[in-house]
């Protein structure tokens, strides 16, 4: 088993709760920090610029992804401007289209020639790694976050996908593949083995890091003994007297 801090991806981690982050910063695994709308809300932040200025001034040193939520595809451009002047370590999240399907390409080739760090989200299709790949400014670095475990869940694989990703996007060296929504840790190996250059991941599973390379007969009379003790815990009983007796 390759050791994580030998993989050439970079783990990301994704959540928006502030306690969490800050520990996470000093796991020397942990490269960059991503969050959005739904995560936010799900922690309870309800102030949005507020809680990232927290965020970047308590992490100024890793990279960070703060996401637009206009709907109106020159809204979602001025908001992408107000969220790069925050901080020179913010990516700033826009997605692939509004809720209506409208392409923001037209948004993502003005901000990245203005030398704005986008995190182009909610990438699905070739097609559309094709189309931001195009619109990316050259000298601007970008990333493309292709969310590989929604793919799985559809029952496609999604390393040839990511892999074919990995390819278009050689046009622009400085834009980066990332492997969003991944459903387990395995899947950090399969960024690596895909060309993704980042891997985000649920702070969850992040705390399963120090597993890899663990014991497998160790693991298993773990699990053994944790169903054992459970079962004894809840004072779980099974009358076999009357087997005992045939």
């Amino acid at each position: 088993m390759r050791k994580v801090e030998d993989l050439k991806v970079k783990i990301f981690a994704d959540g928006a709760d502030i306690d969490a982050m800050l520990k996470l910063a000093e796991n020397p695994l942990v490269k960059g920090f991503t969050t959005n709308p739904t995560l936010m809300r799900k922690a309870g932040v309800e102030d949005y610029a507020g809680f990232a200025h927290k965020v970047i001034a308590a992490i100024p040193n890793h990279p960070l992804s703060f996401e637009v939520f206009a709907d109106d595809i020159v809204e979602m451009e001025a908001q992408a401007l107000e969220i790069a002047s925050w901080g020179k370590n913010v990516n700033v999240k826009i997605p692939v289209t509004n809720t209506k399907g409208e392409s923001t390409v037209p948004a993502i080739r003005a901000i990245s020639a203005k030398g704005v760090q986008a995190n182009v989200t909610a990438v699905f299709t070739l097609d559309q790694v094709r189309e931001i790949t195009d619109a990316l400014d050259a000298d601007t670095p970008a990333i493309i976050s292709v969310f590989a475990g929604r793919i799985a869940d559809t029952g496609i694989d999604p390393v040839p996908v990511m892999a074919e990703a990995a390819k278009i996007m050689k046009s622009k060296p400085k834009a980066e593949l990332l492997w969003a929504s991944p459903r387990e840790l395995l899947n950090i190996y399969h960024a690596e083995d895909s060309g993704s250059h980042i891997i985000t991941v649920a702070h969850d599973i992040l705390g399963k890091l120090g597993l890899i390379g663990k014991d497998l007969d160790e693991y298993s009379l773990e699990t053994v003994d944790m169903f054992y003790k459970d079962a004894t815990a809840v004072g779980y009983t099974i009358n076999t007297s009357s087997k005992a007796a045939e």
